[in-house]
C-alpha cells in the first residue's frame, strides 16, 4: 500500500470510530468562519417561528413592473429543510381540487413574513403523506395556542379588579 491510501483509510477508521468528526453524518458540524460571518449578514432576525404540520401564511413581495405588491399564499408547512441561508420550507395547499406546493427560502428579502394561522401536533419530520390524502383526511391535530405578544398579560390584570369588587 502506498501513503496515500493508508492515510484515506486511517480516516476512514475515524470516522467510523467519531461519527461527529464526518459531516455528511452529522448536520451539526462545524462552518468556514469567514463563511459564517458572510452568512450572518444576509440572515433575517425576528423571523415567527414555525414547524412542521402549521397553518402558515407567507406574505411575498410580487414585482410587477415599476409596481410592488403583497402575495399571500396560506397553507400547511409539511417540510423544513436546510440551515442558515440555505433553510427553507414547503408550504402545501389546495386549490381547485389540486394540490399546490411552494418552496420558501426562509431568509429571502422577498418574504415580507411569514404569519402561523394554527398550530398542529405531528409526529413527522416530513409530511409527505398529505399529498395522496384529499379532503377531511388532510386533517391534523390541534397543538398549542397561538399566545400573541402581551396579549395573555393584558388579560389578566382586567380580571384582577373584578375579583376585587365582589
Amino acid at each position: 500500500m502506498n501513503e496515500g491510501s493508508s492515510a484515506l483509510s486511517l480516516t476512514d477508521r475515524q470516522r467510523n470510530a467519531n461519527p461527529g468528526i464526518c459531516p455528511r453524518k452529522t448536520s451539526g458540524f462545524m462552518k468556514n468562519a469567514l463563511l459564517a460571518h458572510v452568512e450572518a449578514k444576509s440572515l433575517r432576525t425576528g423571523v415567527a417561528p414555525f414547524s412542521v404540520g402549521d397553518i402558515v401564511d407567507v406574505h411575498q413581495k410580487i414585482v410587477e413592473g415599476d409596481k410592488e405588491r403583497i402575495q399571500v399564499f396560506s397553507g400547511t408547512v409539511i417540510m423544513k429543510k436546510g440551515d442558515g441561508i440555505n433553510a427553507n420550507f414547503t408550504v402545501r395547499r389546495i386549490v381547485n381540487n389540486e394540490g399546490v406546493e411552494r418552496i420558501f427560502p426562509v431568509h429571502s428579502p422577498k418574504i415580507e413574513k411569514i404569519e402561523v394561522k394554527r398550530r398542529s401536533r405531528v409526529r413527522r419530520a416530513k409530511l409527505y403523506y398529505l399529498r395522496e390524502r384529499t379532503g377531511k383526511a388532510t386533517r391534523l391535530k390541534e397543538g398549542d395556542p397561538i399566545v400573541l405578544g402581551d396579549a395573555p398579560a393584558a388579560a389578566a390584570p382586567a380580571a384582577a379588579p373584578a375579583a376585587e369588587t365582589k
